[in-house]
Protein backbone atom coordinates (compact mmCIF):
# COMPACT_ATOMS: atom_id res chain seq x y z
CA UNK A 1 0.00 0.00 0.00
CA UNK A 2 1.25 3.48 -0.85
CA UNK A 3 1.93 6.00 1.87
CA UNK A 4 -1.19 7.69 3.24
CA UNK A 5 -0.83 11.45 3.31
CA UNK A 6 -2.48 12.82 6.45
CA UNK A 7 -3.28 16.52 6.69
CA UNK A 8 -5.70 19.08 8.05
CA UNK A 9 -6.92 22.40 6.69
CA UNK A 10 -5.02 25.30 5.20
CA UNK A 11 -3.78 27.95 7.66
CA UNK A 12 -2.99 25.15 10.12
CA UNK A 13 -3.61 25.81 13.79
CA UNK A 14 -2.66 23.63 16.76
CA UNK A 15 -5.52 21.15 16.35
CA UNK A 16 -5.03 20.69 12.60
CA UNK A 17 -1.25 20.34 12.88
CA UNK A 18 -1.30 18.04 15.89
CA UNK A 19 -4.19 15.86 14.75
CA UNK A 20 -2.42 15.08 11.48
CA UNK A 21 0.59 13.85 13.46
CA UNK A 22 -1.53 11.89 15.94
CA UNK A 23 -3.61 10.19 13.23
CA UNK A 24 -0.51 9.28 11.20
CA UNK A 25 1.00 7.81 14.39
CA UNK A 26 -2.15 5.75 14.97
CA UNK A 27 -2.25 4.48 11.39
CA UNK A 28 1.42 3.49 11.48
CA UNK A 29 1.51 1.92 14.93
CA UNK A 30 -1.94 0.46 15.43
CA UNK A 31 -3.38 -0.17 11.99
CA UNK A 32 -0.01 -1.03 10.46
CA UNK A 33 -0.62 1.31 7.54
CA UNK A 34 2.20 3.44 6.22
CA UNK A 35 1.23 7.06 6.83
CA UNK A 36 2.90 10.45 7.05
CA UNK A 37 1.67 13.76 8.45
CA UNK A 38 1.80 16.97 6.42
CA UNK A 39 0.71 20.59 6.79
CA UNK A 40 -0.94 22.77 4.14
CA UNK A 41 0.79 25.94 5.25
CA UNK A 42 3.02 27.30 7.98
CA UNK A 43 1.56 26.42 11.39
CA UNK A 44 0.68 29.34 13.66
CA UNK A 45 2.94 30.40 16.53
CA UNK A 46 1.04 28.35 19.10
CA UNK A 47 1.30 25.20 17.00
CA UNK A 48 5.04 25.76 16.51
CA UNK A 49 5.45 26.19 20.27
CA UNK A 50 3.59 22.93 20.88
CA UNK A 51 5.77 21.03 18.40
CA UNK A 52 8.92 22.35 20.05
CA UNK A 53 7.55 21.62 23.53
CA UNK A 54 6.98 17.95 22.70
CA UNK A 55 10.14 17.70 20.55
CA UNK A 56 8.39 16.89 17.29
CA UNK A 57 9.58 18.12 13.91
CA UNK A 58 7.22 20.34 11.96
CA UNK A 59 5.53 18.19 9.29
CA UNK A 60 6.60 18.78 5.72
CA UNK A 61 4.61 21.27 3.66
CA UNK A 62 2.39 19.50 1.14
CA UNK A 63 2.02 21.71 -1.91
CA UNK A 64 -0.03 19.49 -4.21
CA UNK A 65 -1.88 16.20 -4.51
CA UNK A 66 -2.68 13.98 -7.45
CA UNK A 67 -4.93 11.10 -8.45
CA UNK A 68 -2.22 8.69 -7.29
CA UNK A 69 -2.35 9.89 -3.68
CA UNK A 70 -4.01 8.14 -0.76
CA UNK A 71 -5.13 10.74 1.78
CA UNK A 72 -6.63 10.99 5.24
CA UNK A 73 -8.22 14.33 6.08
CA UNK A 74 -8.39 15.60 9.67
CA UNK A 75 -9.98 18.62 11.34
CA UNK A 76 -11.99 19.63 8.26
CA UNK A 77 -14.36 18.31 5.63
CA UNK A 78 -14.60 21.61 3.77
CA UNK A 79 -13.30 21.58 0.20
CA UNK A 80 -12.60 25.33 0.41
CA UNK A 81 -9.90 24.55 2.99
CA UNK A 82 -8.23 21.84 0.91
CA UNK A 83 -6.68 21.41 -2.53
CA UNK A 84 -8.90 22.32 -5.47
CA UNK A 85 -8.35 18.83 -6.89
CA UNK A 86 -8.86 16.97 -3.60
CA UNK A 87 -11.58 14.82 -5.18
CA UNK A 88 -9.05 13.43 -7.65
CA UNK A 89 -7.27 11.68 -4.78
CA UNK A 90 -8.33 8.49 -3.06
CA UNK A 91 -9.74 9.69 0.26
CA UNK A 92 -9.52 6.91 2.83
CA UNK A 93 -10.78 8.69 5.94
CA UNK A 94 -12.17 11.94 7.32
CA UNK A 95 -11.84 12.57 11.06
CA UNK A 96 -13.42 15.85 12.07
CA UNK A 97 -15.49 17.84 14.55
CA UNK A 98 -17.03 20.47 12.25
CA UNK A 99 -20.41 20.52 10.59
CA UNK A 100 -20.77 18.52 7.38
CA UNK A 101 -20.05 20.92 4.54
CA UNK A 102 -20.34 18.71 1.48
CA UNK A 103 -18.32 18.65 -1.71
CA UNK A 104 -15.97 15.76 -1.02
CA UNK A 105 -16.48 12.77 -3.30
CA UNK A 106 -15.06 9.26 -3.42
CA UNK A 107 -15.24 6.27 -5.74
CA UNK A 108 -15.47 3.78 -2.89
CA UNK A 109 -16.64 3.67 0.75
CA UNK A 110 -14.45 5.37 3.30
CA UNK A 111 -14.12 5.93 7.02
CA UNK A 112 -15.95 9.10 8.08
CA UNK A 113 -16.07 10.07 11.75
CA UNK A 114 -17.55 13.49 12.53
CA UNK A 115 -18.54 14.04 16.15
CA UNK A 116 -19.71 17.17 18.04
CA UNK A 117 -16.70 17.81 20.24
CA UNK A 118 -14.55 20.92 20.59
CA UNK A 119 -11.40 19.24 19.29
CA UNK A 120 -10.52 16.64 16.68
CA UNK A 121 -8.42 15.01 19.40
CA UNK A 122 -11.51 13.95 21.32
CA UNK A 123 -12.97 12.40 18.17
CA UNK A 124 -9.75 10.50 17.53
CA UNK A 125 -9.63 9.30 21.11
CA UNK A 126 -13.08 7.75 20.67
CA UNK A 127 -11.90 5.94 17.54
CA UNK A 128 -8.53 4.76 18.83
CA UNK A 129 -9.73 3.06 22.03
CA UNK A 130 -6.44 3.71 23.83
CA UNK A 131 -6.25 4.81 27.45
CA UNK A 132 -4.64 8.23 28.09
CA UNK A 133 -1.87 6.66 30.20
CA UNK A 134 -0.92 4.37 27.31
CA UNK A 135 -0.09 7.08 24.77
CA UNK A 136 3.56 8.01 24.25
CA UNK A 137 4.27 11.32 25.98
CA UNK A 138 4.67 13.27 22.77
CA UNK A 139 1.35 12.00 21.38
CA UNK A 140 -0.46 12.66 24.65
CA UNK A 141 1.10 16.14 24.68
CA UNK A 142 -0.19 16.91 21.20
CA UNK A 143 -3.65 15.66 22.10
CA UNK A 144 -3.76 17.77 25.25
CA UNK A 145 -2.56 20.78 23.26
CA UNK A 146 -5.22 20.38 20.60
CA UNK A 147 -7.99 20.29 23.17
CA UNK A 148 -6.69 23.23 25.21
CA UNK A 149 -6.26 25.28 22.04
CA UNK A 150 -9.71 24.65 20.59
CA UNK A 151 -11.49 25.04 23.94
CA UNK A 152 -9.45 28.07 25.07
CA UNK A 153 -8.78 26.05 28.22
CA UNK A 154 -12.46 25.09 28.53
CA UNK A 155 -13.69 28.71 28.13
CA UNK A 156 -15.19 28.19 24.67
CA UNK A 157 -18.89 27.29 24.34
CA UNK A 158 -17.82 24.44 22.08
CA UNK A 159 -16.32 22.65 25.11
CA UNK A 160 -18.03 19.41 26.12
CA UNK A 161 -17.56 17.40 29.32
CA UNK A 162 -15.80 14.75 27.23
CA UNK A 163 -13.23 17.29 25.98
CA UNK A 164 -12.42 18.49 29.47
CA UNK A 165 -12.35 14.99 30.95
CA UNK A 166 -9.91 13.74 28.32
CA UNK A 167 -7.69 16.82 28.65
CA UNK A 168 -7.43 16.44 32.41
CA UNK A 169 -6.66 12.72 32.12
CA UNK A 170 -3.94 13.42 29.56
CA UNK A 171 -2.50 16.17 31.76
CA UNK A 172 -2.47 13.83 34.76
CA UNK A 173 -0.70 11.15 32.74
CA UNK A 174 1.87 13.73 31.65
CA UNK A 175 2.14 15.36 35.09
CA UNK A 176 1.29 18.72 33.49
CA UNK A 177 -0.54 21.60 35.17
CA UNK A 178 -3.37 22.43 32.78
CA UNK A 179 -3.59 26.16 33.51
CA UNK A 180 0.17 26.75 33.47
CA UNK A 181 0.57 24.90 30.19
CA UNK A 182 -2.45 26.59 28.60
CA UNK A 183 -1.02 29.98 29.55
CA UNK A 184 2.27 29.07 27.86
CA UNK A 185 0.37 28.10 24.71
CA UNK A 186 -1.72 31.27 24.69
CA UNK A 187 1.37 33.42 25.25
CA UNK A 188 2.94 31.77 22.20
CA UNK A 189 -0.22 32.34 20.18
CA UNK A 190 -0.11 36.02 21.12
CA UNK A 191 3.34 36.55 19.59
CA UNK A 192 2.17 37.98 16.26
CA UNK A 193 4.40 41.04 15.81
CA UNK A 194 6.44 39.43 13.02
CA UNK A 195 3.39 38.72 10.85
CA UNK A 196 2.40 41.17 8.11
CA UNK A 197 -1.13 42.57 8.07
CA UNK A 198 -2.21 40.26 5.24
CA UNK A 199 -0.69 37.28 7.05
CA UNK A 200 -2.68 38.14 10.17
CA UNK A 201 -5.89 38.21 8.14
CA UNK A 202 -5.19 34.71 6.84
CA UNK A 203 -3.47 33.21 9.89
CA UNK A 204 -6.54 31.57 11.42
CA UNK A 205 -9.31 32.11 8.93
CA UNK A 206 -11.95 30.29 6.96
CA UNK A 207 -13.73 31.20 3.74
CA UNK A 208 -17.48 30.70 4.04
CA UNK A 209 -20.50 31.43 1.88
CA UNK A 210 -23.24 33.23 3.79
CA UNK A 211 -26.36 34.53 2.08
CA UNK A 212 -24.71 34.59 -1.31
CA UNK A 213 -21.60 36.40 -0.14
CA UNK A 214 -18.11 34.97 0.10
CA UNK A 215 -16.51 35.93 3.41
CA UNK A 216 -13.10 35.28 4.91
CA UNK A 217 -13.74 35.10 8.65
CA UNK A 218 -10.48 35.58 10.53
CA UNK A 219 -10.03 34.96 14.25
CA UNK A 220 -7.01 36.01 16.31
CA UNK A 221 -7.06 34.51 19.79
CA UNK A 222 -4.74 36.32 22.15
CA UNK A 223 -4.03 37.24 25.75
CA UNK A 224 -2.71 40.60 24.55
CA UNK A 225 -5.23 42.07 22.08
CA UNK A 226 -3.51 45.46 22.18
CA UNK A 227 -0.82 44.11 19.86
CA UNK A 228 -3.46 43.67 17.17
CA UNK A 229 -5.65 46.67 18.01
CA UNK A 230 -2.66 49.01 17.71
CA UNK A 231 -2.36 47.91 14.06
CA UNK A 232 -6.03 48.49 13.27
CA UNK A 233 -5.51 51.14 10.58
CA UNK A 234 -2.99 49.17 8.54
CA UNK A 235 -4.88 45.88 8.99
CA UNK A 236 -8.08 47.47 7.69
CA UNK A 237 -6.15 48.85 4.72
CA UNK A 238 -4.89 45.32 4.00
CA UNK A 239 -8.40 43.85 3.78
CA UNK A 240 -8.86 45.17 0.24
CA UNK A 241 -5.76 43.31 -0.94
CA UNK A 242 -6.87 40.08 0.74
CA UNK A 243 -10.35 40.39 -0.78
CA UNK A 244 -8.87 40.80 -4.25
CA UNK A 245 -6.28 38.05 -3.99
CA UNK A 246 -8.55 35.52 -2.26
CA UNK A 247 -11.63 36.30 -4.37
CA UNK A 248 -13.86 37.09 -1.40
CA UNK A 249 -16.24 39.99 -0.95
CA UNK A 250 -15.42 40.84 2.65
CA UNK A 251 -12.89 40.03 5.37
CA UNK A 252 -14.15 40.02 8.94
CA UNK A 253 -11.47 40.03 11.64
CA UNK A 254 -12.46 39.06 15.18
CA UNK A 255 -9.77 39.68 17.82
CA UNK A 256 -10.59 37.29 20.66
CA UNK A 257 -9.48 38.32 24.14
CA UNK A 258 -9.00 34.91 25.77
CA UNK A 259 -8.94 36.25 29.32
CA UNK A 260 -11.87 38.69 29.04
CA UNK A 261 -13.80 36.25 26.83
CA UNK A 262 -14.90 38.86 24.31
CA UNK A 263 -14.27 39.71 20.68
CA UNK A 264 -13.39 42.97 18.97
CA UNK A 265 -14.60 43.03 15.38
CA UNK A 266 -12.94 45.37 12.87
CA UNK A 267 -15.90 46.99 11.08
CA UNK A 268 -14.12 48.65 8.20
CA UNK A 269 -17.09 49.52 5.96
CA UNK A 270 -20.81 50.20 6.20
CA UNK A 271 -21.80 46.77 4.91
CA UNK A 272 -19.76 44.96 7.57
CA UNK A 273 -21.23 47.27 10.21
CA UNK A 274 -24.74 46.40 9.03
CA UNK A 275 -23.97 42.67 8.99
CA UNK A 276 -22.51 42.78 12.49
CA UNK A 277 -25.32 44.94 13.89
CA UNK A 278 -27.95 42.45 12.70
CA UNK A 279 -25.96 39.37 13.68
CA UNK A 280 -24.96 40.44 17.18
CA UNK A 281 -27.77 42.82 18.05
CA UNK A 282 -25.61 45.85 18.66
CA UNK A 283 -25.37 49.39 17.31
CA UNK A 284 -22.02 50.08 15.67
CA UNK A 285 -20.83 53.60 14.99
CA UNK A 286 -17.03 53.40 14.94
CA UNK A 287 -14.51 51.12 13.27
CA UNK A 288 -14.71 48.40 15.92
CA UNK A 289 -17.43 46.53 17.78
CA UNK A 290 -16.95 44.91 21.19
CA UNK A 291 -18.85 41.61 21.43
CA UNK A 292 -18.94 40.31 25.02
CA UNK A 293 -18.93 36.53 25.38
CA UNK A 294 -18.14 35.90 21.70
CA UNK A 295 -15.12 33.59 21.42
CA UNK A 296 -16.07 30.83 18.97
CA UNK A 297 -16.20 31.12 15.19
CA UNK A 298 -17.83 27.71 14.83
CA UNK A 299 -20.53 27.99 17.49
CA UNK A 300 -21.17 31.74 17.72
CA UNK A 301 -19.81 33.88 14.88
CA UNK A 302 -20.78 31.89 11.78
CA UNK A 303 -24.23 30.86 13.17
CA UNK A 304 -25.00 34.49 14.12
CA UNK A 305 -24.03 35.80 10.69
CA UNK A 306 -26.04 33.04 9.02
CA UNK A 307 -29.21 33.75 11.02
CA UNK A 308 -29.21 37.53 10.67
Amino acid sequence: MNEIKVFGHQSPDTDATSSAIVWAWFLNNHRKQKARAYVLGKPNTEALFVLEKWEIETPELLEEVSKNDLVAIVDTNNTDELFSNINDTEILSIIDHHKLTGGLKTDSPLEVVIQPYASTMTVMFNVMNIEPVDFPNEIAGLMLSGILSDTLEFRSPTTTPADEKLARELAEALDVNVTEYANEMFDAKSQISHFTDTELLRLDSKIVEIKGESLRIAVLETTNPKLVLDRQVSIIEATAKVCEEDHVQHVLLFVIDILKQEATLFTHNDHVKEMASKAFGTTITGDTAILPGVVSRKKQIIPALSRS
